[in-house]
Order: C-alpha cells, then structure tokens, then sequence
C-alpha cells in the first residue's frame, strides 16, 4: 500500500511541475526537457515498485524524484539500480558455490566442532551452509594493531614469497606506502614470483595510470574489478569490490580493514592518527581466502587457477586450540551471508555484544537484535568514530544513537584520531575481523570477506585491545546527546533519510 501511495504521488507532483512548465513558458528546451525527465521518472518510480523493494526505501527514492527531480534522475543511475542482481552474479555465484562446496568435504573436523559447545557450533554450522567454508581448527592467526603493525608483516612476508602474491584492495593509492609496495611486488616478478592484483575500479579511481603501467610492463597482471566505461549506463556500478586480500604462496594471508594508502598509516592531515585492525592468517584457512581471491579474479578475467598449484601449496599447520573461519559475502550470494552472521551472533549472544564499526547505518534487523540483547541485560557495546570522513553517513549513523541508548546499548566515540575497524566480539570469544562495516553497503551491495575466530588467541587479543580503545573514548550520555540543537537534529534526520540509499 506504501508503494502505490508513493507512485501516486509521484506521478501527481511531477505531472504538476509539468503542466506548469506548459503554461508558463512557451515551448522551448525546458518545456521538452522537463516532458522527457517527468516520463523517465514516472518509468523509473513504477520500475522500483515492481521490484518490491523494502517500503521504506521505494518511498525514499520517490520523494527525491519528487523534491529533486535532476539530482534523483543522476543519482539513481550511480546508485540505486537493482538490474535484478542475481541475474548479473549468476555465473559467479553457482562457480563459487561448486567450488566451495568440493573443498569443504574434504575436511575432517566433526568432532572439533562437537567439542567447541553448542553456542560456536550453530555459529559455525550457520557459517558454513551460508558461506559453503569450512572452519579450520589448524590455522594460526595473529592481530594486527594499526598501519605501521600491519605493512611491517605486509612487507616481511611479501619479500619472503617464492612462487605467487595476491592481492586484492578496495582503495590503492600511488603514495609512499603504495610505492613501497609497487617496487617489492616488481622485484618478486623479476625473482620469477607470479603477481597476480585485482583493485576496484570505483574505489581506486584515483590511482595513476603510470602506477598500473610500471607493474604491467614489469610482468606483473593488474585487473581492474567492475570497469567503468559509462557510468550512467553500467548496470554493475553499484556493486563495489570491498575485500582487502593478500595471499602469499598460499600459506600467508592477510584481510583486514586497511586498505593501501598513507593515510592508514596515520599520515594523513586530515584525519591524524589512524585507529585500525588487521589479521595474518597462516594455515590451512588461507586455502579459503586463496579461492575467494581466485574466483573473483576468475570473474574478472575469464582465467582460472583452481589448482593444487594455488590450493595445495606449503600450508603449515598449527595445533593450537580454536577455529578460524574464512567467509566471503556479496551481491553474488543468495543469502544476505555476513549479515546473517552477525545477525546470529547476536541473538545468540549469553553475556555481551562489543561491537566497532566507523559506518553505523544498521538495518532493521539488526537494528532490534541490538536492542533487544540491551533490554535483555546483555553488554551491548558501539565503539564508533567522534569525527567523520563520510558526512552523510556518519550523521545518519547518530539518529540511531537515543533508541539504543535507550534500550541500555553503551556507545562510545573514539577520540584519539579517526576508527576504522570493523570488530564485533560476542561472550568474550567469539569473534569477527574484516572488512565488513554495518551499514546497508557491506550487507547488500558490497563484496566483503570476514574472518570469524572461535575461542582463539586472536579473539582474546581482540577483547584487549577492544577495552584499550574505550580507554581512550568518551560515553555518549543520553541527556547530553538530546541537547543537541535544532539545526544538528534536522541534519542528522535527512541523512537518515537517505540511509536506505547508502
């Protein structure tokens, strides 16, 4: 009922915009223009209530094609196309699903699962049959703590590697750290090391052509993910490479929340020190970050290398106590996977919830999880940067601060420079590390990948540095947060107006 509403409104608005036009200006361009863009729009607003698009959302995009007929007619060929999504992925999908699927029979690990309890045992099961990934019970993991920890292992392991790299970023810059990286990876081609570097066209559409050129003409192959022809008319535009990947001759991996550039390094002026988290993998849980690598490459070249080669190679194994879990989601899968993950871990949570996320635009469902594991007597925590680098969604982000704090969730705002981890820990140990953000991006329309410890070393380290950055964070009190002015308030609603849209 809420879409028909929202069509009839539409059309009768820009119907009456055109009728003004018509009467009022004697013919010309702006009679014609305004006639074309009211019927692309009336097209596009009958286009998104037959998708059957969550209501909210449908209503969201006709007033802006209401209020802003242009800017809505651009901004919904940037970002609100659907192009029934499952269509575009279907090749890739049913590939990873077959793959993954091969490889997760082939590990004997039953009874380790039986022995993590019930509570790791549905989380793992969940995992599994959404993600088709094994978890691995000899796999060795260690936490990176911010930039300078995080290159320095980059850099040491890259310079060990004997057969290939690969690497796979949402955001590449040509800048010291990014030089750095370029030189090493052209001095492994000439040891004979395969570099195989899948960056995504959107988020690195700044990188220089000549950065890309000095590794090509060294030997190295370089893909763009999703090309950008023509914008306005590429159907895949909206569905942006997120993962941040490394995987060094198939034993050493690394994702996490940085991406290649100073500024994750702290050196940005703008943002100051900069507050993230990494993980290096080493173990037979790279195999799965490897295939996850390989198929989207696969996917963007038409070459594949599923082989013993890239799968098999020198996996060392750990025999430490815990599970590490490998998972990669994206508008390819069937399932909403890492959401539905953290939608689990969640409502299953016994004791307490921490959660860090710099992009807070939570759907309703988790939204209510996060309630109501608060109203429950849960610890339920929201670690989130004090200051911004994306405007919009960080006012958004706080238009869901007083019904959470309300219902007893603790949010704290990191202080020391800008928090870019993507952390959610659950009774102390279980744990997730990533590039995931909770946001409507990550859970729809982004491709993502996530490492999920069960009772680690890992998660405890991930507990400790957790309570050293609320030591550095101040708690939003609900009384102080509702004295914020008028002109605050309305900005922080119309961003949340547009937050179905991000």
């Amino acid at each position: 009922m809420k879409n028909i509403v929202g069509i009839g409104l539409l059309i009768l608005m820009l119907f009456s915009t055109w009728h003004f036009l018509l009467n009022d200006v004697d013919g010309g361009l702006i009679f014609y223009s305004s006639l074309i863009l009211t019927i692309f729009l009336v097209i596009i607003g009958f286009n998104i209530f037959l998708e059957n698009r969550d209501p909210i959302q449908t209503i969201t995009w006709l007033v802006i094609f209401c209020a802003f007929p242009f800017i809505g007619f651009i901004f919904y060929f940037l970002f609100g196309r659907n192009f029934r999504k499952d269509r575009i992925f279907r090749k890739k999908y049913f590939l990873d699903k077959h793959t993954f699927v091969k490889i997760s029979g082939e590990a004997g690990y039953n009874e380790r699962i039986m022995e993590m309890g019930e509570h790791p045992q549905q989380l793992i099961t969940l995992a599994n049959r959404l993600g088709n990934s094994p978890v691995s019970f000899t796999t060795e993991t260690r936490v990176l703590r911010n930039g300078e920890e995080t290159f320095s292992n980059i850099i040491e392991e890259l310079k060990k590697a004997r057969h290939h790299i690969h690497l796979e970023y949402y955001i590449v810059r040509d800048d010291r750290i990014g030089g750095l990286l370029k030189d090493i990876l052209i001095q492994k081609v000439k040891e004979g090391v395969k570099v195989r570097f899948l960056y995504d066209a959107v988020g690195s559409w700044k990188l220089a052509r000549s950065y890309i050129d000095e590794l090509k003409n060294a030997g190295a192959e370089m893909v763009a993910f999703g090309p950008l022809h023509l914008p306005l008319l590429n159907n895949k535009f909206n569905f942006r490479n997120h993962r941040k990947i490394i995987v060094i001759d198939g034993s050493v991996g690394f994702i996490g929340g940085l991406n290649i550039g100073d500024e994750y390094l702290g050196q940005d002026q703008k943002f100051g020190s900069w507050r993230d988290t990494h993980l290096i993998i080493k173990g037979e849980a790279v195999r799965t970050l490897q295939l996850i690598f390989l198929q989207d490459w696969y996917y963007s070249t038409n070459n594949s290398f599923l082989s013993d080669e890239y799968l098999m190679t020198g996996m060392p194994n750990h025999h430490g106590y815990g599970g590490v879990q490998l998972i990669g989601g994206g508008p390819d899968s069937e399932w909403t996977i890492i959401k539905s993950i953290f939608f689990k871990m969640i409502t299953s949570a016994e004791k307490s919830v921490w959660i860090a996320s710099p992009y807070f635009v939570p759907d309703d469902n988790i939204l209510q999880a996060l309630k109501v594991a608060a109203l429950s007597g849960l610890d339920v925590r929201l670690l989130v940067p004090k200051n911004p680098d994306k405007r919009i969604v960080f006012h958004a982000s706080r238009t869901y601060f007083p019904e959470l704090l309300a219902s007893g969730v603790r949010i704290f705002q990191y202080n020391e420079g800008f928090m870019h981890s993507k952390i959610i820990i659950v009774d102390d140990q279980m744990a997730s590390i990533g590039t995931t953000n909770i946001d409507m991006r990550s859970f729809h329309l982004n491709f993502e990948v996530n490492a999920f410890l069960y009772r680690t070393e890992s998660a405890q380290q991930l507990v400790n540095d957790y309570m050293e950055d609320i030591k550095v964070s101040k708690e939003v009190e609900i009384d102080e947060f509702s004295k914020r002015n008028f002109g605050l308030k309305l900005l922080e609603s119309t961003c949340r107006l547009l937050s179905p849209l991000l």
